[in-house]
């Protein structure tokens, strides 16, 4: 099996560091340059890697193609491309609709898929939509597969995915919080990844409690987590972050 990536950004690229961890079992990978440095990384660290500048020579000899550019590119660039009912062809285009991607490629072999940059550690959810045999037997070997069979129901998903910089900023102040009461860089950081690290296993590990319980389990009364939960709520912070997840889902939707 042979795979083709039009666009090499972050998420290609963590998506062929995990097909190289995993046991999947590929032929080749052909590559678009578009990405000077990420192509050129990526070329030097693996045999089964081939750069290409031009498009369409990609799509011809891959079985497999991930549509790997943003919206504004895709809407460019897609309909003066060839492709053919026999390619399988795996959008991870965000706002770009299976209707107008299949109008675009002028074929009906797509599907849609949301992985995230963990994939390339074989780890996270990895959305697919509409249910695709190929799209599976792949994903399936880099991360925890859910198959959407409405489109629709897929943009919760694509939603959910935009958390990602805000988490992050999460575990940032946090660990800039430590540094100004005295603590060094290295340990600040160290004990909030330990400490983010440790909640992320137990509320997998307890998910089937229900994170509502985790929240009150995780209290006592007129104790420390109450005082932060309840500071928090009082601004309204969970309901901003809601509202930021409904204003994201508006956007794709649309």
């Amino acid at each position: 099996m042979n795979l083709g990536f039009i666009g090499t950004g972050k998420i290609a690229s963590s998506i062929i560091y995990g097909i190289f961890k995993s046991k999947l079992k590929i032929n080749k990978i052909y590559i678009s340059s578009r990405n000077v440095n990420i192509a050129k990384k990526l070329n030097n660290k693996f045999f089964k890697i081939k750069v290409f500048s031009n498009n369409q020579e990609i799509i011809d000899r891959s079985n497999v193609i991930f549509l790997s550019v943003t919206p504004t590119v895709g809407n460019k660039i897609l309909n003066d491309l060839n492709f053919n009912n026999k390619k399988i062809i795996i959008s991870l285009i965000s706002t770009i609709k299976l209707k107008k991607l299949k109008k675009l490629t002028k074929s009906k072999n797509i599907c849609k898929a949301i992985p995230l940059p963990f994939i390339e550690n074989l780890d996270g959810p990895i959305i697919i939509s509409p249910k695709n045999k190929t799209a599976k037997r792949i994903f399936s070997k880099l991360g925890h597969v859910i198959e959407i069979k409405d489109e629709k129901m897929s943009y919760s998903f694509w939603s959910t995915s935009s958390v990602m910089a805000a988490y992050y900023e999460i575990y940032n102040s946090t660990k800039n919080w430590l540094k100004q009461k005295g603590l060094k860089d290295r340990v600040a950081t160290d004990y909030v990844a330990e400490l983010f690290l440790a909640l992320s296993k137990d509320a997998f590990v307890k998910k089937k409690i229900g994170y509502k319980k985790l929240v009150v389990e995780s209290q006592t009364p007129k104790g420390l987590n109450m005082q932060v939960l309840k500071e928090l709520k009082k601004v309204r912070f969970y309901d901003k972050f809601k509202q930021s997840l409904e204003n994201v889902h508006k956007r794709i939707k649309k």
